[in-house]
């Protein structure tokens, strides 16, 4: 294999070197204790309420209300559970929306809420897998004290209608929670503007180290602590702060930021140069997810019919081109994506179907290549299919009787 064609960036980006380079002092060098008084442990602490600033600037919020976690799946449950938590406090029975698209990490965590009493309504979405506000609006209860809608699908790539969804929320005086692991640092964000009172951010999917993100919460919004302890992180979360991955995240916000609208505007350009070429040259494939500005600017997800995804990535993997099926959090699985089914698909369909996402290395040439090695191999596939044999006879036949199949 003389080189590797990745486009799989929503399932992890590569680490940026500058971002390397930020984070190489403090694994090092600079290694105190943010919580120390002395200079070592002043010089860590600074490190990190810097980073926390570039993240706040970024979405309009406050230093204050940014809160440092593992990653989007922590910061999905603290949202989720620490809303079903303070409702429990204040006496208060908790019933949840979401819909049926979300990422897992907001699914199984609501679930886990059901099975200790929390009533959780899930939402459908349409065939481009966009939740409609009319529906949010008769779905609402007098205890629901959450709503949690993703700002864009991490497999099809529709950006959900958050703002409208947020001002029904806030007729009704409930939170609404957003996981924007996918979205932010691709597309402009102000919580403020949009009326988000918590979201979830994850550093791996914007060119920064796995293992960090964090939840924006409104101040005044949650009052418990995810984890008891000392006083790191206003004493909300408790334990000694990464502060060398804090530094990374923080470097590549900055740098996302200031790349955000040129970098946007070329992938969008060449996500739409591959989807057209894809459905133009070949047949019976669809285009799963939202067009144009109502999609994210790398996200392309297909079906093809006839074809079984596992077989097809396979055959790419032996050419060097990383896609995948999917959410990578689903890898494994022998159910049909919970997202396709959500919008319609048939499992034959959805079992079919691959995303390609596009990052800040992906070029022309390297979708060329790519295109050129799933038409082969989804010809190759079809020559070896029963269901496509017969229903290539079947179209003859339809021909020859003159009748339109």
């Amino acid at each position: 294999m003389e080189s590797v064609i990745y486009l799989d960036y929503a399932a992890t980006t590569p680490m940026r070197e500058e971002v390397f380079q930020a984070m190489k002092p403090y694994m090092t060098k600079e290694f105190g204790n943010p919580s120390s008084a002395y200079s070592l442990g002043r010089t860590a602490r600074e490190a990190v309420n810097s980073a926390r600033k570039i993240i706040a600037d970024s979405i309009g919020a406050k230093e204050n209300e940014i809160y440092f976690t593992s990653g989007g799946t922590e910061a999905d449950n603290w949202a989720v559970k620490g809303t079903y938590r303070k409702a429990l406090l204040e006496g208060r029975h908790c019933h949840i929306i979401t819909d049926e698209i979300e990422h897992h990490a907001v699914l199984h965590t609501c679930k886990a809420l059901e099975d200790i009493g929390c009533e959780v309504t899930y939402l459908p979405v349409d065939d481009t897998g966009k939740v409609n506000p009319a529906m949010l609006e008769r779905s609402i209860r007098k205890d629901t004290a959450l709503v949690s809608v993703m700002m864009a699908n991490n497999e099809i790539g529709t950006i959900q209608p958050i703002s409208e969804l947020s001002k029904i929320a806030k007729r009704h005086n409930i939170l609404l929670h957003v996981d924007a692991v996918q979205a932010y640092g691709h597309m402009p964000i102000n919580v403020d503007e949009l009326g988000i009172d918590m979201m979830s951010v994850s550093a791996h999917k914007l060119y920064g180290p796995k293992g960090i993100g964090f939840l924006y919460v409104r101040e005044g919004i949650l009052d418990e602590a995810l984890l008891n302890g000392g006083s790191q992180e206003m004493g909300m979360r408790a334990g000694t702060e990464n502060v060398a991955a804090i530094v990374g995240l923080g470097e590549a916000v900055r740098l996302a930021m200031q790349e955000l609208y040129d970098e946007a505007e070329r992938e969008r350009k060449l996500r739409d140069y591959f989807i057209d070429r894809v459905t133009a040259e070949i047949p019976y494939v669809r285009l799963n997810g939202a067009y144009g500005a109502g999609r994210l600017a790398n996200n392309i997800n297909f079906s093809f019919s006839f074809v079984e995804s596992e077989s097809l990535l396979i055959m790419l993997d032996m050419k060097g081109i990383c896609i995948s099926a999917g959410s990578a959090c689903a890898t494994g699985s022998k159910s049909p994506s919970h997202v396709l089914t959500a919008i319609g698909l048939p499992t034959n369909l959805a079992n079919g179907s691959i995303r390609l996402t596009l990052g800040r290395s992906t070029t022309k040439e390297e979708l060329d290549t790519a295109f050129n090695a799933i038409k082969e191999a989804v010809l190759a596939l079809r020559e070896v299919s029963i269901q496509y044999e017969d229903f290539t006879k079947g179209q003859q036949v339809n021909e020859n009787r003159r009748i339109l199949y």
